[in-house]
């Protein structure tokens, strides 16, 4: 028996990279984050997170962040509790 299996997918090359550059900063390969995912998906006998349309409130949410509105930034987690009430 082999002890590697081929893969190969066609993804978009923007979702590519930007999810290729997420790995970089996990310091995981694509790979082995391909390996990991089918770990999960193993060991929990399905996809290991839940798959649903969002709902009205985050189709909202998700448009006005990608127009970057209501975000807010803050220059440590000092300002941001403060922020919050929790300091």
């Amino acid at each position: 028996m082999a002890k590697t299996a081929m893969i190969h997918a066609r993804i978009e090359p923007n979702l590519k990279s930007s999810v290729e550059e997420l790995f970089h900063h996990l310091g995981l390969s694509t790979s082995e984050a391909i390996k990991l995912f089918f770990q999960q998906v193993k060991l929990h006998r399905g996809l290991p997170f839940e798959v649903r349309v969002p709902n009205r409130v985050t189709r909202r949410v998700f448009s006005q962040t990608d127009r970057r509105v209501g975000i807010k930034r803050f220059k440590d987690k000092e300002e941001l509790f403060k922020d919050l009430g929790l300091r």
